[in-house]
């Protein structure tokens, strides 16, 4: 079983609209609801894969209660693998996030409220709730933003308690969450350009991804949009690049290329294996309508032509 912790839980709302113009109304062609977060999109396309995986993180409210049957109606016939709903209960209200599509252009505006804060006792619930998952994990993925009320070491304290499980960690998150996460040595760091470059200070992405592994990753692996994807790990540093830019919605890719990355580290597939798995996943990823989904058809093309090349000098 693959773990995936989401904090700020969401319910993913995508808006169409034909195209997108400020200061005027618009007539939405399409809406659709997902249920959201990072860690939450990771595992819906890991059950594509065929992987089983449990969700956990908080769940509140109206908004909470509708990704809680979202996720059990998204499961079944869909994927062939399972996803298990751990969500532990808040108080608050899960937090909404509202993408709205230009049709015309395929550009994204997307809208991201902060999420409900959390007390100590739900905290308290969901670190006993964690400690048991771990005992059953293979992998564990801690992703995305924390809501409020928890505090910024959070990511730290729960890789240091994979650790002691013997469980391996991949962590998705930016800022100062990022930089107090990568000090307690997670195996894998999936930053994009931006989060790199924010915990760094370099914007070249080798030096940057090489001055991460410095501050305690034992690998990067730095989703550089349509450039592909950059790892620098112990055994080697490769670069692997899509054959094609391909249009489409883009939120959703990183949560791809993190399912990729973590299938590929259950699977104890070679690193070359899985950036190029993690980079056409994140590829289909952009031609399907949400996030957490890709198409398995592009997914399939691209997987064989996806150009994998070694940094031999990068550690």
């Amino acid at each position: 079983m693959i773990l995936t912790v989401t904090l700020n839980t969401a319910l993913d709302i995508t808006y169409r609209v034909p195209r997108l113009r400020p200061h005027t109304g618009h007539r939405v062609t399409e809406v659709t609801e997902r249920p959201g977060g990072k860690g939450i999109n990771v595992a819906r396309v890991l059950a594509a894969l065929g992987h089983h995986t449990t969700v956990t993180g908080f769940a509140g409210g109206v908004t909470g209660t509708v990704v809680r049957e979202l996720l059990a109606a998204d499961e079944p016939a869909r994927a062939p693998g399972r996803i298990t709903d751990a969500l532990v209960p808040i108080a608050g209200s899960t937090r909404r996030t509202l993408g709205v599509v230009d049709t015309a252009s395929g550009d994204t505006t997307q809208l991201n409220e902060a999420g409900p804060a959390v007390t100590g006792a739900e905290w308290a619930a969901f670190m006993d709730a964690y400690a048991r998952l771990l005992r059953e994990a293979s992998a564990v993925a801690l992703c995305g933003s924390l809501p409020p009320g928890v505090p910024v070491g959070t990511y730290a304290q729960l890789i240091r308690e994979a650790r002691t499980a013997g469980v391996p960690t991949l962590l998705d998150t930016s800022g100062e969450p990022l930089r107090r996460g990568v000090a307690a040595r997670p195996d894998i760091v999936k930053p994009n350009a931006e989060e790199l470059a924010g915990l760094t200070g370099s914007t070249e992405p080798l030096r940057a991804a090489r001055d991460a592994r410095r501050r305690g990753a034992r690998a990067v692996a730095a989703s550089l949009g349509a450039d592909g994807l950059l790892a620098i790990t112990a055994q080697g540093a490769w670069r692997a690049v899509p054959p094609e830019r391909l249009k489409g919605n883009p939120t959703g890719a990183g949560d791809a290329a993190v399912a990729g990355l973590l299938s590929g580290l259950v699977d104890e597939v070679p690193w070359p294996e899985r950036i190029a798995r993690a980079v056409a996943l994140s590829a289909a990823a952009v031609r399907a309508p949400a996030a957490g989904e890709f198409d398995p058809a592009v997914y399939a093309e691209l997987l064989g032509r996806i150009e994998v090349t070694e940094h031999p000098t990068a550690l």
